[in-house]
């Protein structure tokens, strides 16, 4: 694989950076009874881990909701696709010919696997050489204070939280098939509606729905 190779990676097992690639169409397509996502999941906490190091050495003056947050923007999904990009994962992604799949399911895929492949580089060679290649393709983002998301909800709930208001969400509409999903929240303060609106999850239509409300206020 060229990319190992640009950042001088010896693969023990080249079977595992295959198999961070493989979507489950394609494994079921294919009789296969592996796909990407365990090595998703292992990916996802270590590079919570590895960003979170370098948060808390970055600035002694962050609180632990500030280093959270700021977290969050190096690790959402929007970023994840950025970074699987810029390496150009995406044209190794194997899917199920037979795969109808949205816009949104695409890039979701593409995120997906920069996860899975921080997890098959830290099963294959170990939590300091994921650390140098973050530190290549991750850590310059944190350093040129690149913004991938904002938490529209923390700066909600601190802003009622000094006005005494009660804040929840509400799911109005669920709609779409079970992997393109479409929710619509609507941000309730003393149970009235300030925001409404929608995302491909409860999370996604939350922060936009507090976006609508924080405009209002």
């Amino acid at each position: 694989m060229q990319i190992l190779k640009k950042y001088s990676i010896q693969p023990n097992n080249t079977h595992i950076y295959e198999l961070a690639f493989l979507h489950e169409s394609y494994s079921n397509e294919n009789g296969l009874n592996e796909c990407y996502e365990r090595l998703e999941y292992l990916g996802d906490a270590v590079l919570d881990l590895v960003v979170s190091e370098f948060l808390y050495n970055m600035d002694s003056t962050l609180t632990e909701g500030e280093l959270t947050r700021k977290r969050a923007n190096y690790v959402c999904k929007k970023a994840l696709y950025t970074y699987s990009m810029e390496l150009g994962l995406d044209n190794h992604v194997k899917l199920g010919v037979g795969e109808q799949l949205s816009r949104r399911e695409i890039d979701s895929i593409i995120a997906d696997v920069f996860e899975s492949f921080i997890g098959a580089m830290y099963l294959d060679q170990g939590l300091d050489i994921v650390k140098k290649f973050l530190s290549k393709t991750v850590i310059p983002h944190i350093e040129n204070k690149d913004i991938f998301f904002y938490d529209y909800k923390s700066e909600l709930k601190q802003l009622c939280d000094k006005k005494d208001l009660k804040l929840s969400y509400d799911l109005i509409k669920e709609e779409g098939r079970p992997h393109d999903k479409a929710f619509t929240m609507a941000a309730i303060i003393n149970s009235k509606n300030y925001g409404l609106s929608s995302g491909g999850s409860k999370k996604e239509a939350e922060q936009n729905a507090a976006k609508i409300a924080l405009d209002k206020f």
